[in-house]
């Protein structure tokens, strides 16, 4: 497996891994949320965790989630940190430990610069499993001129057993997205939106396990969980 570390972005991610490493040995603690489906959403604790995925399809392409939990002035919320396979941040959802809604969402733009989007719609994991969700976010696209409204409208589907880790667990609940990109440009007010339809898999105890389209042309698949030591060791080879 080829990986591509750029060695800035690495020595940066070591230092700030480092630092919250040992802060989260020294202060593990767990939390509890309201949401009745929150068995189904990653574990609440301080200890950060590092999800592997691999694309089924094609075999070498991984994506990286680092989840933790950490608390501020505005109380505890959970923060989903997804990285590119040579260690690059793409973006961050913060979520409400109450009620499991996003509180916040950052993009890293066309600069390399982290970008806070702006929320129009806040849900993803749904309090209600018959209720659907819709989350909405706006960031700058891939000029100047243009700005990208991402969009995923979430409905549950059905609870049954899902494979991951190289066996077969029990209880996941399996949901259809329809994920919208437009590509809008305020000035001539044209759009562009590209569609897709995927099932995205939560499993109880972990949280996202594996989200696939239709044709399975694309299918990632939680393949192992690392800890911040692992992960570091991963993407500096």
């Amino acid at each position: 497996m080829k990986r591509k570390a750029v060695y800035i972005g690495v020595c940066f991610l070591v230092l700030g891994l480092a630092v919250v490493a040992y802060k989260s040995l020294t202060s593990a603690k767990t939390y509890s949320s309201k949401n009745p489906n929150a068995a189904y959403f990653y574990p609440l604790d301080t200890v950060p965790k590092v999800y592997l995925y691999r694309d089924m399809a094609g075999g070498l392409e991984e994506e990286f989630h680092r989840i933790y939990t950490v608390e501020d002035n505005e109380g505890p919320h959970l923060i989903v940190e997804v990285y590119a396979s040579d260690g690059r941040l793409r973006e961050a959802i913060n979520y409400n430990i109450d009620s499991l809604s996003v509180q916040d969402h950052m993009v890293v733009n066309r600069f390399q610069e982290k970008e806070k989007a702006t929320l129009y719609k806040n849900t993803l994991f749904p309090m209600a499993l018959q209720t659907p969700t819709w989350f909405a976010s706006k960031f700058s696209g891939v000029t100047d001129s243009t700005v990208f409204l991402f969009e995923i409208q979430r409905q549950f589907q059905q609870k049954k057993e899902a494979h991951f880790l190289e066996k077969e667990h029990d209880e996941a609940l399996y949901f259809q997205d329809l994920v919208r990109l437009t590509a809008i440009n305020p000035f001539t007010k044209k759009e562009q939106a590209k569609l897709d339809t995927r099932t995205s898999v939560f499993a109880k105890n972990i949280g996202l396990v594996a989200w696939y389209t239709a044709d399975k042309s694309v299918h990632y698949r939680l393949e192992q969980i690392l800890s911040q030591e692992e992960w570091i060791q991963i993407i500096s080879r």
